[in-house]
């Protein structure tokens, strides 16, 4: 088994079921796994819950971060409003695979409501064995993503 990571885990209520199965999974692996909830199936707020998995993240408390949603999409938008976040919506493990090494992807987004959990598990897995390596193709991109990101900060809107 790969080196155990710290993963940052959340999701909304449509989610909370495969979260607890993802996250029972991880532990098993070695994992160190900080949960920020839902912890029932009563209605919340997903962006609070994506922000504070991303902020947990931007902050060094966490390597990688896993957010569930009905869909995916809703997470991965509020994960994405952290500055220096990337965050990526995977239903399968190529787009898993893909959001790591190319991208540099801190999170990865997965929709309960869209894909089983035994391929939820599989896409985990997958995400956490790729390593983002800086090379010829990628990294020019990251490097734009995150100028942009500065510029736009500092224009202080979205100009």
């Amino acid at each position: 088994m790969k080196t155990p990571m710290k993963i940052a885990i959340g999701c909304d209520e449509a989610a909370n079921a495969m979260k607890d199965c993802l996250k029972a999974a991880l532990l098993a692996q070695g994992h160190q796994v900080t949960d920020f909830g839902t912890h029932d199936h009563q209605p919340v707020l997903y962006p609070d819950i994506g922000i504070a998995v991303a902020q947990a993240i931007a902050r060094g408390q966490a390597e990688r971060g896993l957010l569930l949603c009905g869909t995916g999409i809703g997470m991965a938008i509020a994960a994405n409003k952290v500055p220096g976040i990337r965050a990526a919506q995977a239903h399968d493990t190529y787009s898993a695979e893909r959001a790591a090494l190319s991208n540099d992807a801190h999170i990865i987004t997965i929709g309960a409501r869209v894909i089983g959990i035994e391929l939820a598990k599989s896409i985990v897995q997958t995400f956490l064995a790729a390593q983002y390596v800086a090379g010829p193709r990628s990294q020019p991109k990251l490097d734009a993503l995150a100028a942009h990101e500065q510029r736009l900060r500092q224009a202080g809107d979205s100009g």
